[in-house]
């Protein structure tokens, strides 16, 4: 029996001014730092063998937030840039109000939702979920497979990739699947990788 669980990093300041922020290096917003605060608040009755984490500072940020909540400071940590947010190439600092008024309601959906739909010069999807399981399926499962407990902290495209993954979410569903900033989400496996319990802790 192993557990995952994964954080979606608090609220950034771009998050706050509604724009695009992809793959651009942002920091947490005063309410993200909160968020971060909180979601190691919800975790401290949780053990952790390790953590893993992209490179960019907004989740590295709340990673330590969340580690100093629950005393963990110390824990082994990984950052790769496999677990980065997609690129949103050249929407990225844009206001997604004014891309949705330059290029439609419709569009801009298609670009922030759709699986295999890429923003220009920017990232899918589906680009973003075969470099997301690639390094889970080699660096992660494995641990979990051997009983320890991982903690990643990452972005909104690159957990809802690795929640296709685990969830077994099609291409069409996951259009419609959201994590929240700051709302950890769990998952326990049984001995053969299967998953048998999938929820927010809250």
């Amino acid at each position: 029996m192993s557990n995952l669980i994964i954080i979606r990093h608090g609220q950034s300041e771009w998050n706050l001014e509604n724009r695009f922020t992809g793959s651009t290096d942002i920091e947490l917003s005063v309410a993200g730092e909160m968020e971060a605060a909180n979601a190691g608040k919800l975790l401290r009755k949780y053990s952790f063998d390790e953590a893993f984490t992209s490179v960019l500072v907004r989740a590295v940020h709340t990673l330590n937030i969340v580690l100093k909540e629950i005393d963990k400071v110390l824990l082994p940590v990984t950052k790769t840039a496999a677990f980065n947010e997609r690129s949103y190439g050249d929407l990225q600092g844009k206001n997604k109000m004014d891309m949705i008024k330059k290029y439609g309601s419709a569009q801009v959906l298609s670009w922030r939702r759709g699986y295999d739909t890429t923003p220009p010069h920017g990232e899918s999807l589906k680009d973003t979920y075969n470099r997301v399981v690639a390094y889970y399926d080699k660096e992660i499962e494995p641990k979990l497979r051997a009983g320890k407990n991982v903690l990643i902290v990452a972005h909104g495209n690159s957990l809802r990739a690795l929640m296709m993954h685990i969830e077994k979410i099609s291409e069409v569903k996951i259009s419609d699947t959201n994590l929240k900033t700051g709302i950890p989400r769990l998952y326990e496996f049984d001995s053969g990788m299967k998953v048998v319990k999938a929820s927010y802790i809250s």
